[in-house]
Order: structure tokens, then sequence, then C-alpha cells
């Protein structure tokens, strides 16, 4: 009886111990978990279940200044499928029978969604088929295997599916679905406008043009929200807890017609067809405001293929290339003498001489493409582009007034333009001039600008003396079409008196006369001014006799102006042969697209300029000085 005793209360104690050990066992891991290691489990799950997904915004629009949309942004969806999510459905529901009705449903399902993708069921199914990648086993603790692989539980189907595609796909209720919803910039007419709109990479970065200055405007500010995901890696909707909206950025309106930026774009083509110019740039403006309806550029690019185009055709030349003005040039000494009141436009100067004597020392002068025996009138000097006569315009100035009427015009100095990189220009100061800049520089010489300081110094003359600064953008609206804010016309000094200007334009307009360089840029019944530039290139050092900067700047109609329009075409050949001058291969297309802007703009004929010239002098004593 003892020993029964003895051995029941042993086999007891054995039992409690290991109860009690089995206790203590559990009390030490709960203990290790919940107090001694809590905040490095704690993360781990955070890390695995927890996560906060980031809600893109959408980017605002681009539009031109008749509404069109030249940048807009479209939802790319992505369809993919975790392939080990069926099985593991079809494991969880444990009775044969649902398994394979289920199974059955969903092979239907599949079929149909096979259909609206365009793929036959073989195609699809291989998607669905449960796969594994390798990984390092340092990273492997997904399960408890740790043999180095994971399941791919992330699959591709079809990107670029639309909304209304979208909700078909999404009413068929395939397991293992997921769709991902990105933002994708397009760009509706390719390549119109696309030096001045600039694109949004793959990495959502703008990059030059309206997308990177405008980006603070345009991006918005995206959303968020914190989401908790059960074991199997769906989202509990009911443990959302905090969730903040997207704010859609704001949309631009541009001073850019898309009517005429086609028509320039259009000529810029027929223009590299047939004089093949390296590079070529077609500027219009608003002649009262400053404001750009149209900037073309040769080379250019698509937009949307942005990532297949060489740098070189990304770059806006207008704004970051230099050139050597040539004879546009021409009106920074003619209209600083006539504001200064040194001379009337009546003037005569000796363009038959070789030299003359300059501050006690001979000046040897550029020579003319065509001799002058006789005197030539200041008007007569810019109508004939005289090199001679213009030089002796520049010394009645004198260096530094001249220096300082170029700095008013903008050249040698950045014009503003926003939208990327601009070059200043070079204008050396008068202190480092050579012996022979007072003969070169007044004919557009030993000067490099950019087409819009080019530009926008010409755009002067057709404002009554005011130096705009270049502008694009016109209004900032938000999502809903309010009005956020709206840019104004930006002056950035007054440079000649208006009377100045009006004999300037006066005499321009006999520049496209039949005694003047620019005829064939004359239109019947209408006023056109401007003036013609030929500039040898300097390559290798040496100014280059047979290649040339070609250009025509001007304005229409020249008493009541509307437009003022820039042509520079670099290297262009005439296919007859010969000098590529600016009369031959810029001034012609700056008539074509003035003749349809007539009719585009409605531009009427008005009558001709009435103020005298002898009275100018008098009127610029009273007037503007740089």
């Amino acid at each position: 009886m003892t020993a029964r005793g003895f051995a029941h209360s042993f086999r007891l104690y054995l039992v409690a111990g290991i109860v009690v050990v089995c206790f203590g066992l559990v009390a030490e891991r709960l203990v290790e978990l919940h107090i001694l290691e809590r905040e490095h489990y704690v993360a781990q799950i955070q890390e695995t279940r927890r996560r906060v997904v980031v809600e893109p915004a959408r980017r605002g629009d681009i539009r031109d200044a008749s509404g069109d949309l030249l940048a807009t942004t479209q939802t790319d969806i992505t369809v993919a499928i975790d392939p080990w999510a069926l099985p593991e459905k079809i494991e969880a529901l444990k009775l044969p029978g649902r398994q394979q009705r289920f199974e059955a449903e969903q092979r239907e399902r599949r079929a149909e969604l096979a259909a609206l993708l365009e793929m036959t069921p073989a195609q699809l199914e291989a998607f669905f088929t449960p796969a594994w990648r390798d990984i390092p086993m340092e990273q492997d603790v997904r399960d408890e295997a740790r043999d180095g692989r994971t399941r791919v539980r992330y699959v591709k189907i079809r990107e670029h599916v639309s909304e209304e595609q979208f909700a078909r796909i999404n009413a068929l209720r395939v397991t293992g679905l997921t769709f991902e919803r990105r933002h994708r910039r397009v760009y509706p007419h390719r390549s119109l406008a696309a030096h001045v709109i600039g694109f949004v990479n793959k990495e959502d970065v703008p990059s030059g043009g309206v997308e990177a200055f405008a980006d603070s405007y345009l991006k918005g500010i995206p959303g968020w929200r914190e989401i908790e995901r059960d074991g199997r890696r769906v989202e509990r909707a009911e443990f959302r807890e905090r969730e903040v909206p997207a704010s859609d950025g704001w949309s631009v309106v541009l001073s850019i017609d898309s009517a005429i930026q086609h028509l320039v774009e259009q000529e810029m083509a027929a223009l590299v067809e047939r004089f093949r110019p390296e590079k070529a740039t077609i500027i219009v403006s608003d002649a009262q405001t400053g404001f750009l309806l149209a900037l073309a550029n040769h080379p250019t690019f698509d937009l949307n293929q942005f990532a297949t185009t060489p740098l070189d055709h990304q770059r806006n030349i207008a704004a970051a290339d230099l050139v050597e003005p040539g004879s546009t040039f021409k009106i920074v000494a003619t209209a600083g003498a006539l504001n200064e009141g040194i001379v009337t436009p009546a003037t005569r100067f000796d363009c038959s001489l070789d030299s003359i004597i300059y501050n006690g020392k001979p000046r040897r002068f550029m020579r003319d493409t065509h001799p002058y025996a006789q005197p030539l009138t200041v008007a007569e000097i810019i109508a004939k582009s005289s090199n001679v006569g213009t030089a002796q315009l520049g010394m009645q100035l004198g260096e530094r007034r001249l220096f300082d009427y170029a700095r008013a015009f903008g050249f040698g100095e950045r014009s503003g333009y926003p939208l990327g990189r601009e070059e200043p220009g070079i204008l050396a100061d008068p202190r480092q001039w050579s012996g022979v800049d007072i003969t070169r520089i007044p004919a557009g010489y030993s000067v490099a600008s950019t087409p819009l300081q080019i530009h926008y110094a010409m755009g002067t003359i057709a404002s009554g003396g005011h130096l705009h600064r270049p502008q694009v953008i016109r209004q900032v609206l938000s999502p809903s079409g309010e009005e956020i804010y709206a840019f104004r016309p930006a002056v950035r000094r007054t440079v000649i008196a208006p009377a100045t200007a009006e004999s300037m334009a006066r005499m321009l307009q006999k520049v496209v006369s039949a005694d003047g360089t620019a005829r064939h840029a004359a239109i019947p019944g209408y006023e056109i001014a401007g003036k013609t530039g030929t500039a040898q290139k300097l390559i290798d050092g040496r100014y280059s006799s047979r290649n040339h900067v070609g250009s025509f700047a001007g304005f229409f109609p020249a008493s009541r102006p509307r437009v003022v329009m820039t042509v520079i075409v670099d290297d262009g050949k005439p296919p007859s042969g010969g000098v590529g001058y600016g009369s031959i291969v810029a001034a012609p297309s700056f008539k074509r697209i003035a003749e349809r802007l007539i009719h585009y703009l409605d531009i009427k004929p008005v009558a001709p300029l009435g103020a005298a010239d002898g009275l100018v002098a008098q009127n610029n004593r009273e007037g503007a000085r740089p």
C-alpha cells in the first residue's frame, strides 16, 4: 500500500513540476515579448502590417490663350495580379465541394477578363501561375522555411488601362486582381511650343519651360492614408486611422496662341526644308504688352518622346544661344542719335569714306555691300543698311552713350525670360573696346545677343519706347477654374521718347520699300516696319565669308503696332547658292506669317504716320534718356 501511494505521489509531483516549468517558460516568453523586447517586436509588426500610402495629387493643366490644352494629366491604371491569392482562398474554403465551385466560377471570370484585355485565356492563365523568386538569406523572414526564396505576390498584366475599362474589369471580382493608379503627363499637340512648355520626366521631375517655372503652381499637394493589413496582406478598412486627401494642382493659362504657334511652326518647317539651316528661331509677341504669342525653334522635339530626343534639340535657342545681331543692331545707334537730338532723319553723312579721324586717330570703316557716292540721310542709312553711315552715327554718340543705349535696349543683360536658362549676351564696357570697335559695334559686330534680346529691342520701338520683359503666363487658375493670379505687362524701362520711336517706325518702313533691303517683307496696303540683319559667323577665330546668320525683326502696322516678329536663320543655304542674307532667308517668312496673322487677328490697314520729321529733335529734348 505504501509503495503504491509513494509511486502515485511521485507521478503527481513530476506532472506538477512539468506543468510549473511549462508555465514558467511561457511566463518568461511573455515577459520577453511584452516587456523586454516589446519595442523591437512592435516595430516589426508596425513595419509589416501598418503602412502609409501616398495619394499623388493631380498636376494642373497648361492651356493656351484660348483655353486649348497644351499639357494635361491622365490617370494611368495598371492591372496586376497576386498569383498566390487564388490558391490561398481555395485552401481556406476547406470543403472540396465549395473549393471546386469557387475554382470553376473564378475560371469563368478570368475568361471574361481575358476577353476584356484582348488576350487568350491561356495567355492570361500564365499570369495566375504561382511562382517563387530567389532572395538573399538575410532577407528571408517571411516564412519559417528560410530557404532563400519567397513567393511572387505581384505580377503586372496590363498598363494604361482606361477608367471605363477599369470599371468593367473591377466588376468581374477576380480573386487576386489588384490595381495601381498613377498620373501620367501627356502633351496633346506633341511638339507644338515644345521649348515653351517643357516636360515632366518619368520620375515626375519637371524639366524646362512652363513645367519647371510654374511647378509650384502645377504640382499640387499629395495626400496620404495610414493603413493596416492582415496576415494575407489585405488592407483592413476598419483599421484605417488617418487620411488626408490630395490637393490637386492649379492650372496656368499662357499667352501663347496655339493657332499662331501652329502657323509659325508650319512656316518654320518650310523654311528648314528650303534653306537647311543649322538653327532657326521665330518669335511673335504682342507689340503693346510684350506677351509672347508664339516661339518656335529648329531643331525641336516631341514632348511625349523626350526620353529619345537628343539634349541639343531640347535647348531653347531663343534664350540660350548667342549670335551676332548684325544690322538689326543698327536701330540702337540710330535711335540713340535721334533721341539725343544730335541728328534728324534728314541729316546727311558721307558714306563713301573708307576711314575717318575719331578722337585724334584714323578709324577704318567696315565696307558696305554697295558703295554710295552721294551722301545719305539717316533715313537712307537705315533703309540701305549702310555700315559706314551707322558707324558715324555711333561716333556722334560716342562710346559711352552708345554703350548706354545698347544696354538700355536690353543688349548685354538677361531679358527676364522666365523659362529656363538664359544667356546675358556679350557687350563689353567701353573701357575694354579696341580702336576699331566704334566702327564695328554700331553695325552689330563685336556684340553677341540672344534672339529674344534682338526681338525685344525691336519691340521697344513698336511699343513707343518701352522695353518690355518677356512674359508667357497670363493667369493661374484653381482646379475649379477660379482666377488665383493674373500676370500684368511688365515694362523694364523707358528707352527712347515716343517721338523718337515714331520717327524710327517711319524710317523702318522704308527698309521694306522698293529701295530698302527688305522689300520681300512688304505687304501691299499694310505698314510693315523692320530691319534686316546679316552677320558673318565667327568660325575658328575668323569671320567666315560663307557662313552667316540672316535675320529680320519687325512689326506692323507701323503707325499702330499690333505684332512684333523676329525671324533668325543660322547658316541658311539658299538653293541658288550665295550668301544667306536676312532679306533672302528671313524676310519672306516674316511676310508669309504676317499675311496669315492679318486675317487671324483681323488687323486693318491704318493711316500712315503723320508727325513731321523736323519736329523730332525738339520733342526729343523733353523725352527719355537711357
